[in-house]
């Protein structure tokens, strides 16, 4: 079983859900994507995932505010509106029965080539819409028993080549971070920016606890996640220090707790980095603090 923060609950009703394809609903092994996509070619697309709980779609404004700042940024004319998006993930959800503990990836890339070029002159169709939504709730193990990180070699990149808040479909230094660790009998990744700092994960955000405060980057140089902000909001909210800064390996090494955060797994523990143990190897205190505030921050949101 794969272990980490997107470790899943096997559901088996994921078998039979329809996938939303351009405007229609595929069966799971019938949805396809031409091998001319964009996306397939050359990685040219971008993307955004959220969590459904109780019918409400759980923090979308922010998800879908950086779907579409993501796109401007590579030059991909959406031909939809957010509230179009929103009624087609709505029609999604409806036509699978889904309500609560679910998962929703929409993809969109930029369309169709004419030849495998990376070239977007070359696209001859609009740009390509998938949604995808199963059931899928975090495993006990990994969100319980937390989870261990390896410091890849694979740094994150400067704004300057491809941004590390941009969400595209191309990931394959954070894949090959995620190899390393692996390879090394780690669950996943921690990645350090150019100028050897602590920056985030492969698929998560970083945060340290020491003497009572939180620390995470300073956003420079990796996905400025949407649970990332508001876990910094509930420090805020409840008083507790909240550093966003630069900091090394000799500071993580010496953390009283670590977590990671996104959007599927929320806050998960960490429990050993690089061989070393965090803590007490458990969740701690701080953590489970921060986890119930984030809970809290996600009932206000259904309610509203």
């Amino acid at each position: 079983m794969v272990k980490g923060t997107h470790q899943a609950k096997q559901d088996e009703r994921n078998k039979s859900v329809k996938i939303f394809v351009n405007g229609e609903f595929l069966p799971r092994k019938e949805a396809k994507i031409s091998v001319f996509d964009s996306g397939y070619l050359v990685g040219d697309g971008v993307w955004e995932a959220f969590r459904v709980h109780k019918g409400c779609l759980i923090f979308i404004d922010q998800h879908l505010d950086r779907l579409w700042q993501s796109a401007k940024v590579v030059g991909i004319a959406i031909p939809f509106s957010k509230e179009e998006l929103m009624d087609q993930i709505r029609q999604t959800l409806a036509i699978n029965e889904m309500k609560d503990h679910i998962h929703v990836r929409v993809m969109l890339t930029r369309g169709i080539k004419a030849t495998p070029s990376q070239d977007p002159r070359l696209t001859i169709s609009g740009p390509n819409l998938v949604i995808i939504a199963e059931h899928k709730q975090a495993a006990d193990e990994s969100k319980n028993q937390g989870i261990s990180l390896f410091t890849s070699t694979i740094r994150r990149g400067s704004p300057d080549y491809l941004d590390p808040r941009l969400n595209c479909h191309s990931k394959l230094h954070e894949v090959q971070a995620l190899i390393q660790a692996i390879e090394a009998g780690a669950d996943e990744a921690l990645m350090l920016d150019i100028h050897g700092f602590v920056s985030t994960c492969n698929a998560t955000n970083f945060f340290m606890v020491k003497n009572g405060e939180v620390w995470t980057s300073t956003g420079q140089y990796c996905m400025n996640g949407i649970t990332r902000g508001n876990i910094i909001r509930v420090c805020e909210k409840h008083g507790i220090t909240c550093h966003q800064k630069n900091f090394s390996l000799f500071d993580v090494y010496g953390a009283d707790e670590a977590f990671v955060t996104g959007t599927f797994g929320g806050l998960t523990p960490v429990i050993k980095i690089d061989g070393k143990p965090i803590g007490k190897q458990e969740a701690g205190p701080l953590t489970k603090q921060l986890r119930k505030g984030y809970e809290s921050l996600i009932e206000k949101e259904i309610q509203s």
